[in-house]
């Protein structure tokens, strides 16, 4: 429990500017149902199926039943979320020019099941033209998950930015009451790093390492060439590839500079998601091990705000590491 005037960082609440839930101590929730229906409309219609029986598009989303929510509790986000989604597709067969249209149905997407567990079942309206219902029953599935993919990845990234806040000690070093895995160090930032006197803030280093099916020197520009950058990331970025250059990513959640370059081997950059608190970044080096048709990837991010460690693990994976993996079977598929 906290113990009112014995430095219990859990009652710091005068000395904030927002004076409210310090250290991300309780349990805060935000709804995330509208901003759900809006980003499920974004990412689903629109999607165009193409194959040799013809072409495809999901044009209608004609129902969207259920919640989401986002709930936050000793620094550790909760995702929950049930849909039952109705799909309305057209498409023209390719040899015949004909017409037809169809529904999928996703009755039960939640966070019980994993996306491609998630059942989707394709109909058409009575007549020919099945061969484009198995169309959409396989190729048209595998977008729609893909699709459902974005719009997790997007609720648990761009929907919860602010919502992890930033932890201030009175008088005193903050100490992170939590178990150290292998890989993770917990470290103490210095106080210029906020620019303000006596303020502290925990931080922990990462380690994560990745397999990627490409040569170091290819690895090394996705990271360095603008135009790779935005296929991976899907957004539009700044990326000034030079020592000192400026770096923003994924519509400004992400940005910093580049600090150290020496191409196909090693990257250093100054880093930071715009959730940190104000001027606060970890410095995170990249360093490519050539593995002559693979190269592993080794990162190493020093300065990690400890409230953010799952956030920012979470990010390297999910938005930098398999997106990667994506753009690379891309290309490899093309050349095919």
């Amino acid at each position: 429990m906290a113990k009112w005037g014995q430095g219990d960082p859990r009652w710091i609440v005068e000395e904030r500017a927002d004076g409210t839930n310090v250290n991300n101590w309780h349990w805060t929730e935000r709804d995330a149902t509208s901003w759900s229906r809006s980003k499920l409309q974004e990412v689903l219609v629109g999607l165009v199926v193409e194959g040799e029986a013809g072409r495809c598009e999901i044009c209608e989303l004609k129902q969207v039943e259920g919640e989401a929510s986002c709930s936050s509790r000793k620094g550790r986000l909760i995702f929950f979320y049930e849909w039952n989604l109705r799909l309305s597709w057209r498409g023209t067969v390719k040899e015949s020019g004909e017409k037809h249209k169809g529904s999928i149905e996703i009755p039960n997407l939640s966070e019980e099941n994993e996306v491609d567990d998630t059942e989707i079942n394709v109909s058409k309206k009575k007549g020919e033209g099945d061969i484009l219902k198995e169309l959409m029953r396989t190729e048209g599935t595998t977008k729609v998950r893909e699709a459902l993919r974005d719009y997790l990845r997007a609720l648990k990234t761009e929907f919860t930015l602010g919502m992890i806040l930033p932890t201030k000690a009175a008088g005193q070093e903050l100490t992170a009451e939590r178990k150290l895995s292998g890989n993770t160090v917990q470290e103490s930032a210095s106080p210029h790093l906020l620019g303000l006197v006596g303020v502290k803030i925990p931080t922990v280093r990462i380690l994560m390492r990745e397999i990627f099916n490409s040569p170091a020197d290819e690895l090394y520009s996705i990271f360095t060439t603008k135009e790779l950058v935005q296929k991976f990331s899907k957004c539009p970025a700044v990326i000034e590839a030079e020592k000192g250059g400026k770096l923003l990513m994924f519509d400004g959640c992400v940005s910093g500079e580049y600090t150290e370059l020496i191409p196909g081997k090693r990257l250093v950059l100054k880093w930071r998601c715009r959730n940190w608190p104000d001027e606060h970044y970890a410095t995170v080096a990249l360093n490519f091990k050539d593995m002559v048709a693979e190269t592993e990837l080794q990162v190493e991010c020093k300065g990690v705000p400890v409230s953010n460690e799952d956030s920012t693990r979470q990010w390297w994976k999910k938005q930098y590491f398999e997106e990667i993996h994506n753009l690379l079977q891309q290309s490899k598929d093309n050349m095919d």
